[in-house]
């Protein structure tokens, strides 16, 4: 017994352990890992963004149900083989998607429907409507490669917070800027994780070995997208929200990346170690709470100035060109249209009153926003 006693006071004794657990702690920061194949990934957790895709594709398909191209236009639609889901003609919708009316209908956002009919609803469903099958593609493919990244990284809670509220965020800058057309927001959402990926890159900056090679994947990947936000019906302040929301998400909620259970006492220690050193490094209080005070200025600002319907646009004249890039078939300015309808011989002829240049359709069964639409078309 009085052995027994010996030897347990002996392995009481603690300055070993602790210099075990820096040793292995100090090897572990020599030996980096890359940015893309982190070691603290699980690869199971991978829900969320898989929830947010299939949304963003259900919203899609609807939105080509309800525009139904092949009734509504007449047969004049691109990729007929689809039938219903034909796209409108790449004269009226270059990114391979609905018409003008279809968008408004859905959800999409437009100044008159926020200032004077007060549909607030809008910043809902904004975010989750794309422009065409291009923009679905291209969007959705960066948020896979992004998001599932991040959501392996730091689990689905966090990156589920970071996504939905950077699209809302992003919702209501758009509509500090919007205009009277149009416009979807998707990528707000996109360009939220984007920003955190940037926060959880610059906090975990001594982790990774490949950080030049990361950085060059965000800045590709933002570009793409930023280049499509110029073409029609896509709004690019909603990116500048979502990614300004980013940021800030990420300094609050990316500290601390999430780890694999591992077994066995070695790997037990090794987690220990890891969690207590990245506590010490990088939980830090301040810039979380600055970040979450700024987030929240961001969040409140915006709101406020969307319901007293502040239109930016008149006092930056410059800025619509952020969003849009003047072309022969569409314009960067706010320019009401309106055009003179006249039916005969199962005919209908649109004149645009503005320029004087007329169409002639063969057929008269048209709602008066498909009227809205080529009219539209005929005044550009």
């Amino acid at each position: 017994m009085a052995d027994c006693s010996k030897f347990h006071t002996r392995i009481e004794i603690k300055p070993s352990s602790a210099k075990f657990s820096d040793d292995v702690t100090d090897n572990l920061q020599e030996q980096k890992i890359p940015f893309f194949k982190s070691g603290f990934r699980n690869h199971g957790d991978t829900w969320v963004i898989s929830v947010f895709v299939i949304v963003h594709i259900v919203a899609f398909f609807a939105t080509m149900v309800v525009n139904d191209c092949w009734t509504n236009s007449h047969g004049d639609c691109a990729v007929k083989a689809l039938g219903r889901l034909s796209f409108q003609p790449l004269s009226e919708n270059p990114l391979l998607g609905p018409s003008a009316s279809t968008l408004d209908e859905m959800g999409a956002l437009q100044r008159t429907f926020l200032t004077e009919y007060h549909q607030t609803w809008r910043l809902f469903t904004f975010p989750v409507l794309h422009g065409g099958a291009i923009h679905l593609v291209i969007n959705l493919c960066s948020v896979i490669f992004v998001g599932i990244h991040l959501e392996q990284e730091f689990g689905p809670l966090r990156i589920g917070i970071v996504y939905i509220l950077s699209a809302f965020v992003g919702a209501l800058v758009a509509a500090l800027f919007i205009q009277n057309t149009p416009a979807v927001g998707s990528s707000g959402a996109l360009y939220g994780l984007l920003g955190a990926m940037l926060s959880a890159l610059v906090l975990n900056w001594k982790f990774y070995n490949n950080k030049v090679a990361a950085i060059a994947s965000l800045i590709f990947v933002s570009m793409i997208n930023f280049v499509l936000g110029l073409l029609p019906y896509i709004d690019n302040f909603s990116s500048i929200g979502g990614f300004l929301s980013g940021i800030l998400l990420g300094f609050v909620l990316l500290f601390t990346p999430q780890l694999r259970q591992v077994g066995g006492l070695f790997e037990t220690c090794v987690k220990s170690s890891i969690m207590l050193r990245l506590k010490q490094k990088l939980d830090r209080p301040v810039l979380r709470s600055v970040s979450l005070f700024l987030f929240s200025l961001l969040l409140a600002g915006c709101l406020a100035a969307v319901l007293h319907g502040v239109n930016i646009n008149q006092y930056c004249k410059w800025c619509r060109y952020v969003d849009c890039v003047p072309f022969q078939r569409w314009q960067c300015k706010n320019i009401a249209t309106s055009c003179e309808t006249m039916v005969s011989n199962a005919q209908l002829t649109l004149t645009c009153m503005s320029n004087g240049n007329y169409k002639v359709f063969p057929f008269t069964n048209i709602s008066q926003a498909r009227i809205n639409d080529l009219c539209t078309m005929i005044c550009f």
